[in-house]
């Protein structure tokens, strides 16, 4: 099965230092991304979606400025190819305005879905945090 990539932004009121935990942390993740997220001694993710476990490591993350999460490949054929999201925090200087730019490399084609998915997601982040 071929993987697509899906990006897009939104505009968050929040400063960056108040976001990036909520992007980082698998509680701050489980306030808004997931039923449930939870980290092992490993350092490898759980996000629980609909009583289904994902298993995801942080493959990069500079703090403050995003986080790239790479799904652990559950058949051979996604060694070669696993699926990431990456959420990145930009700011435009000339505005001050904070986005969150997110990056979707999954199975899921449906750019109108995947739209749909990542505005109630960012929805649900912008009610936690209040931006």
């Amino acid at each position: 099965m071929s993987r697509h990539l899906f990006t897009t932004d939104f505009e968050i009121n929040a400063s960056t230092k108040m976001l990036y935990p909520y992007l980082s942390t698998a509680s701050g993740l489980a306030q808004w991304m997931a039923d449930d997220v939870t980290v092992d001694e490993d350092k490898v993710y759980n996000f629980i979606w609909d009583e289904e476990d994902h298993r995801a490591r942080m493959v990069s993350h500079r703090t403050n400025h995003y986080v790239k999460f790479e799904f652990l490949p559950e058949t051979d054929e996604e060694n070669d190819d696993p699926a990431y999201f990456e959420l990145r925090l930009e700011m435009n200087e000339l505005t001050q305005s904070v986005f969150i730019k997110i990056t979707d490399y999954s199975d899921m084609d449906d750019n109108d879905e995947l739209y749909d998915l990542w505005y109630s997601l960012v929805d649900n982040l912008k009610e936690t945090v209040g931006g």
